[in-house]
């Protein structure tokens, strides 16, 4: 089996552990991340405020290993509290920023609420690790930048008008994080996120995405909506390449990889269609009666974009990810954690 440049990075920090803060850490990509720097043997500092993000998930990745809980403080706190940023920032040598209000839709109800939680806090943990001297800042961005820009698959300097205020949230972290690169001098290396998924990932309310709402709806014997006629389509990226990306870009030695954003996907498009058909078909090993189950449609809603795929030619290239699951098996993965769970209740 060939040896990648992620097998030698995880080898390189058992040998010489750091100490990470992970913003947004109780949410379902933070938890992911917190579950491989435990397991790698790093000591971790957490903050999370619970609006999003779960304390179950921080009991499940702690109960994998108790004995990892010792190289873990977690602090409840708000980001938007830039006392909160600085307590965080303490000795950290390396900060992976995912705390974040997701949800397009939230963010045209609400868009005061996803400036704050996305842009002002942001701003506090960039001038809170600026002051720390931290060695680095990797923060997550989202596909929602590139727009109506029609090209695909996404490229990185190629984007288009936003189309929701999600999108323009994280259109000013990238160009603030520019900005503390270039003035401050602070590395930074933002991650544009193409639809994540996997274990862990929040299933009930009304800002749920698609798959664990999707999941948990069949078990339920509940109807799933899509929106719009199903031909949509994403680059859905599996939780444990997220996870590789952000260890790769927080590691990286050439200082040339750094002031840069990055696609962080599969280079893939699966249509809804074939999404519900994937969901439905794994869930029907355990639960046969899904097995015929047909989605119901609903006009499609204000900003949302027709089609996403990312280009990972560049992070490839710079930092040396290769994704190590495509859609089908990380949904595969997905439904058989969510079954799981569902057994033991």
């Amino acid at each position: 089996m060939t040896r990648t440049r992620y097998d030698e990075v995880c080898e390189d920090l058992v040998n010489s552990p750091r100490r990470w803060l992970i913003t947004g850490v109780a949410g379902f990509i933070g938890s992911a991340l917190l579950e491989r720097l435990l397991d790698l043997g790093q000591s971790v500092v957490g903050v999370d405020n619970f609006l999003t993000g779960h304390k179950r998930n921080l009991e499940d990745v702690l109960a994998i290993n108790p004995d990892e809980r010792l190289q873990f403080r977690f602090i409840e706190g708000d980001l938007r509290d830039p006392a909160v940023a600085r307590d965080a920032m303490k000795d950290i040598d390396i900060v992976l920023h995912q705390a974040a209000l997701g949800s397009v839709p939230r963010s045209i109800k609400d868009p005061l609420a996803s400036h704050a939680h996305n842009v002002d806090a942001f701003l506090n943990v960039l001038v809170a690790a600026k002051d720390a001297s931290v060695g680095r800042v990797v923060y997550a961005s989202s596909s929602s930048v590139y727009g109506d820009h029609p090209g695909l698959p996404k490229v990185e300097d190629r984007i288009g008008k936003p189309l929701s205020p999600y999108a323009v949230t994280k259109r000013c972290d990238e160009i603030y994080a520019n900005v503390f690169h270039d003035v401050y001098g602070l590395q930074m290396i933002g991650l544009r996120y193409f639809n994540v998924f996997g274990r862990r990932q929040d299933p009930d309310g009304p800002y749920a995405a698609v798959i664990p709402r999707w999941i948990a709806s069949l078990s339920d014997g509940k109807p799933c909506v899509i929106f719009g006629d199903g031909t949509s389509s994403r680059d859905f990226c599996y939780v444990d390449n997220i996870v590789q990306a952000n260890i790769l870009a927080a590691t990286a030695l050439d200082p040339a990889v750094t002031g840069q954003v990055y696609n962080a996907g599969c280079n893939g498009r699966t249509d809804l269609r074939q999404l519900f058909a994937m969901i439905r078909d794994n869930l029907a090993k355990d639960i046969p009666a899904v097995a015929d189950a047909e989605p119901a449609f609903e006009p499609p809603r204000a900003g949302d974009i027709a089609h996403s795929q990312a280009s990972i030619d560049k992070i490839t290239e710079a930092l040396g990810y290769v994704p190590t699951h495509q859609v089908a098996e990380g949904m595969t993965e997905t439904v058989s954690w969510f079954t799981a769970r569902t057994k033991k209740r």
